[in-house]
């Protein structure tokens, strides 16, 4: 094992829960484009900044884009695949506390707001363990503490991650054929289903209609393209499907909160600050 990875290991299995009342701070360029499976006993607030972050976990695969945040509560084993190694990583890591609000219960994707983004550009200064009592805690607890109070809806940036071996084959299918139309019955008489009994596989192991999966699943790889900055709105939204652009809008706002162009806009933030 070389001494990168001897650090990883340190950083992000070793160092976070070594002092248990502490909050943990960790801001770093990802420097990999993958951090293996692992879980903390503290929750996990990741912000990123520079380009896309894949969470997985056991169930479900998180889609995080720039301007927003994933909770990942204490325990919970996950993987983390950046778009890029140049991906600006940053991390609090909160000690559980007895009888906490649902809110930090269970992981979810939410946008950052001025507020908040403010006040984790304002922890970029610091780095390992903040004590309990301490100035930068009491800080670092204050942004712990506005969650449940600014952020009232988690967006449905994620998708179950399959189990069946049939369905993996049809969504590798859909994931080479963003810009097709593709009819459900079609889908269904390629992979040898009837529409029925491909309708039932997608609501028992994905708990939702292939419409459902297939929409987030365009507009999440919409946002990838929009983050990369070489096709208009208009060029993306035909990549991914869609004829008409205000179709593609309302899609959008649907399940981001935004509309393509108030969403770059906001990315553009970022580099303001």
């Amino acid at each position: 094992m070389d001494l990168v990875a001897v650090s990883r290991e340190k950083y992000y299995i070793k160092e976070v829960d070594a002092d248990k009342k502490s909050i943990y701070c960790h801001h770093d360029l990802m420097g990999e484009l993958l951090i293996p499976t692992h879980k903390h006993d503290k929750a996990q607030m990741l912000y990123s900044e520079g380009g896309i972050v894949y969470v997985t976990t056991e169930t479900r695969t998180y889609f995080l884009p720039a301007r927003h945040f994933i909770w990942i509560p204490g325990g919970v084993a996950h993987s983390i695949h950046p778009s890029s190694e140049k991906v600006m990583m940053r991390n609090l890591y909160f000690p559980i506390e007895k009888d906490e609000e649902s809110f930090y219960e269970t992981e979810g994707i939410y946008p950052i707001n001025d507020l908040l983004l403010q006040m984790m550009l304002f922890t970029n200064r610091w780095n390992g363990n903040l004590k309990k009592g301490s100035r930068n805690f009491i800080i670092a607890n204050a942004i712990k503490a506005i969650l449940p109070e600014i952020c009232l809806t988690k967006l449905p940036l994620s998708v179950p991650s399959p189990k069946d071996r049939r369905l993996l084959k049809i969504i590798d299918y859909l994931e080479k054929n963003w810009g097709d139309t593709i009819l459900f019955s079609d889908l269904a008489s390629r992979f040898g289903f009837s529409e029925r009994s491909l309708y039932r596989l997608f609501q028992k192991d994905l708990g939702m209609s292939f419409i459902q999966y297939f929409t987030i699943r365009r507009i999440l790889k919409a946002i990838e393209l929009l983050l990369e900055k070489k096709l208009s709105i208009s060029e993306v939204a035909r990549t991914v499907g869609y004829n008409s652009v205000p179709t593609f809008s309302n899609t959008f706002f649907k399940i981001l909160g935004q509309r393509p162009s108030d969403y770059l806009n906001g990315v553009e933030i970022l580099k303001k600050g």
